[in-house]
């Protein structure tokens, strides 16, 4: 059967590889793909030995696809392949633009596409949705996405009523490989050029992956954006760059820095032990315009938010994944602390049991657009299209449930602390239980309470070391 439209986004983390990296991009092209991609794919994943043979078997299943008329998988296909390609890879720049083709085409029709001066340049942004209508999200990628492969995800927002741009600033996509233009960390000058051109005001900001330093650092300095989504959190873009280095390796990094061909010599020898180090050296010389890996290694260092996040003064949801083999866990907890300046500060990690817990929530985009949404909801901004006057006393008696509600929360979380290990195990088989499985019907509600349960006993599990006598001052 051949498919014109992309399928709904897909739910459930699989391990369909053993190579961590490997694993990791095609459960993200899943995501999108969702069973027919699965179907196209399972037969490969045994002859995926290196990336040599990746990058040839997707060609093929892409050149497969296509011919069969399944264009959007066919561009899934071929983007899977082209992500691994390095810049002397003659078959790169051909297999994007096949690739774009493919990934726009089931959206023609639901966006308008925007020229949008930059100094002397230009940069692309997609505009889905409705103007005025529930809020307006500014949505952009990281360190290796286009901007065309979010398109479901950006559909998906739109579709729950919000007005969503969406776009490739510096060092991404079409600004990076058609004019060249490197990377900046002064994100509020491609953030601010959207702005101006749409005419745009009181917008939410979403930064996905490198973004979620990107957006930290644009907020800093862009009064008309209300609202920050850090998706996920990443404070220090250097520290990601060089977790993936060996780990015999890192300590040596800081010292020889500023070696030069020394420490080029050390990232080449680490180059050979890992391709994905070598891929990942590669593209942030090409993002960042470095021309050797130790540039690349020093101006990562400008991608962080320590500098910036005490000038961050508006609503943050800080979003981040328990098992993220990008951005360690405590980055979280580092931008936290850091915004001292925030009108509220919401955090949310994601789980395995959630389906959640890889870099951005692949395995359950889903689940993460539906907790953006429900914050969006709670910061009184984003307003639903059809609004109703609700009399002053049920207001009260709500405000009343809700003060009931977290006194209950509390209570059960002091009980969960103190029940057995059983108990709590308990709980979580519960959770897994009401929770999605894959190739069945994804009910939002239903993840929401699962993901509820989860964090109450991740709250519980917090105290439950406590000792009779102990406070919690």
């Amino acid at each position: 059967m051949r498919s014109a439209a992309p399928p709904p986004l897909h739910v459930g983390w699989l391990d369909l590889h053993p190579d961590t990296s490997m694993n990791f991009q095609l459960n993200r092209w899943l995501t999108y793909g969702g069973e027919e991609w699965l179907r196209d794919v399972e037969p490969i994943v045994p002859h995926l030995v290196d990336y040599d043979v990746w990058r040839d078997e997707f060609v093929r299943l892409g050149e497969v696809a296509e011919r069969e008329g399944r264009r959007y998988i066919a561009g899934l296909h071929f983007r899977s392949a082209e992500f691994f390609m390095l810049e002397s890879d003659a078959r790169k720049q051909p297999t994007r633009l096949r690739l774009l083709a493919h990934l726009r085409k089931p959206f023609e029709g639901t966006y308008t596409t925007h020229a949008v001066p930059f100094g002397n340049l230009t940069l692309t942004a997609y505009r889905f949705g409705r103007p005025h209508s529930r809020g307006t999200i500014v949505l952009f990628g990281g360190f290796d996405s286009y901007v065309e492969e979010l398109f479901p995800m950006v559909s998906e927002f739109a579709r729950r009523g919000y007005d969503i741009v969406t776009f490739d600033g510096p060092g991404q996509g079409g600004m990076l490989e058609d004019q060249h233009v490197p990377m900046t960390a002064h994100w509020h000058r491609p953030v601010a050029a959207v702005l101006d051109e749409l005419e745009l005001d009181d917008v939410t900001l979403i930064g996905g992956s490198l973004g979620g330093c990107l957006v930290i650092r644009a907020a800093a300095l862009e009064s008309r954006v209300q609202r920050v989504v850090a998706y996920d959190v990443m404070t220090d873009f250097h520290e990601c760059l060089t977790h993936q280095l060996p780990q015999a390796v890192r300590p040596l990094v800081g010292a020889l820095e500023h070696t030069g061909a020394l420490m080029d010599a050390l990232l080449n020898i680490a180059s050979t032990k890992r391709a994905v180090i070598e891929w990942g050296l590669q593209q942030a010389m090409r993002v960042f315009g470095a021309k050797t890996p130790h540039e690349a290694i020093q101006a990562a260092r400008r991608y962080c938010t320590d500098d910036v996040s005490s000038r961050v003064t508006q609503d943050v949801l800080l979003l981040a994944g328990a098992q993220d083999h990008y951005v360690p866990l405590d980055q979280l907890w580092t931008q936290a602390r850091t915004l001292i300046n925030a009108r509220s500060l919401t955090t949310r990690v994601f789980t395995r049991q959630e389906q959640g817990q890889a870099h951005c929530q692949v395995g359950n985009i889903p689940l993460a657009i539906d907790v953006i949404c429900r914050w969006l909801d709670g910061t009184g901004r984003a307003q639903p299209a059809l609004q109703t006057e609700v009399p002053q006393s049920m207001s009260t008696e709500l405000e009343h449930l809700h003060i009931r509600v977290i006194a209950l929360e509390s209570l059960l979380i002091t009980m969960l602390a103190q029940a057995p290990d059983q108990q709590r195990h308990l709980g979580r088989e519960m959770a897994a239980f009401i929770s999605p499985r894959p190739g069945f019907t994804h009910h939002p509600r239903t993840v929401d309470a699962a993901a509820q349960m989860g964090h109450l006993l991740d709250r519980a599990q917090h105290f439950q070391n406590w000792a009779e006598g102990d406070t919690l001052s």
